[in-house]
């Protein structure tokens, strides 16, 4: 695997190197220290597997680089990395197509963590974003099945936790798009959320632990 880690503190790119290797240790990493060389090296790096983005950089909005990189490199892995952790600026990650936004302020194992769930297909989310929402009367659904989800639903869901688009949905479980979609709005409609970033959060704000999808009917 080939990362590109993209801050301008040296000893940060140091620390994530080291956090990369001891998961992947035959892991080729590259480092830029400011957007214009990030670019610069994604064109020269076309098989790049994962990105590790700062969005405070002296040279450019990390937002904006972001919202770049998933338009021009759609198929690479991107995660954030900041010191800003609020809720806003996780949702606006995990909007513009980020795989996970981990804390700077994480410890090295929480980091261990955050990459690892990562590299296994899930999204990252800041355990302190997760505040668990208050439900009355009674406990927060233990599962989905507890919300109405069907079993396919609940595939699609698991789908959705991986940040996969709704054409990739369709791939993975041989379904047509509308049928994704209506699945979709059904999930959102469940969870009282209005997209997919805060169907995300609110999964993980409810502790649910989704298995791979399986093969199932309608």
């Amino acid at each position: 695997m080939k990362v590109l880690v993209i801050d301008d503190h040296a000893l940060i790119r140091d620390a994530l190197r080291g956090v990369v290797k001891e998961l992947k240790d035959d892991a080729v990493i590259i480092e830029a220290a400011n957007g214009q060389q990030a670019m610069r090296l994604l064109d020269q790096h076309s098989d790049l597997g994962l990105i590790l983005l700062d969005l405070n950089l002296p040279d450019r909005n990390g937002f904006d680089l972001l919202a770049d990189l998933r338009e021009r490199y759609p198929a690479t892995a991107a995660v954030v990395l900041s010191a800003f952790n609020d809720r806003d600026n996780v949702a606006r990650a995990l909007d513009l197509g980020a795989l996970g936004f981990i804390p700077k302020s994480s410890t090295r194992e929480v980091m261990l963590s955050a990459l690892r769930l990562i590299f296994s297909g899930g999204i990252y989310i800041p355990t302190d974003i997760l505040v668990r929402r208050e439900t009355a009367p009674g406990q927060p659904p233990a599962n989905p099945r507890d919300l109405g989800l069907t079993d396919r639903q609940v595939e699609v869901l698991a789908l959705m936790m991986q940040g996969k688009s709704n054409k990739a949905i369709c791939r993975a479980l041989d379904l047509a798009e509308p049928t994704v979609k209506n699945h979709v709005t059904a999930i959102l409609k469940a969870l009282k959320v209005t997209n997919r970033t805060e169907a995300v959060i609110a999964v993980g704000t409810l502790g649910w632990d989704l298995s791979p999808p399986a093969s199932s009917s309608d």
